[in-house]
């Protein structure tokens, strides 16, 4: 099995929950500061679920991808990560037990998205 969209994925998502932090301390936005605080909560924890589940199933990822970007409005960057989840999800494994933790991912990003979009 080839490893590359998987380790890209986790990476990418991994990185966000760093991004998000940041985002999270220089905002000067309560609504932004408590939807970003939530989104880097628990986005490390289902990245690392579906990692985990991923890697019993099809083997261990020995090597990750470099990744670093930096967007300081928190809104524009998480609907690029909405974008990347939609995306990639079609590139990773089909199995059930993974798409459903992808769910939940595409979940966060959604509702924070939505936080950061209406909730002023």
């Amino acid at each position: 099995m080839n490893h590359n969209e998987t380790a890209t994925f986790i990476v990418v998502l991994l990185n966000s929950g760093t991004v998000t932090h940041l985002q999270h301390l220089m905002t000067k936005s309560f609504v932004e500061h408590m939807a970003l605080g939530e989104y880097y909560d628990e986005i490390i924890e289902l990245v690392d679920s579906f990692a985990e589940a991923y890697q019993g199933k099809y083997g261990q990822i020995e090597d990750y991808p470099e990744v670093s970007d930096f967007n300081k409005n928190p809104l524009q960057y998480l609907e690029m990560i909405q974008e990347f989840v939609q995306i990639s999800r079609e590139h990773l494994p089909q199995d059930s037990e993974l798409q459903n933790i992808v769910d939940e991912i595409a979940d966060l990003v959604n509702t924070t998205v939505y936080k950061l979009k209406f909730l002023k």
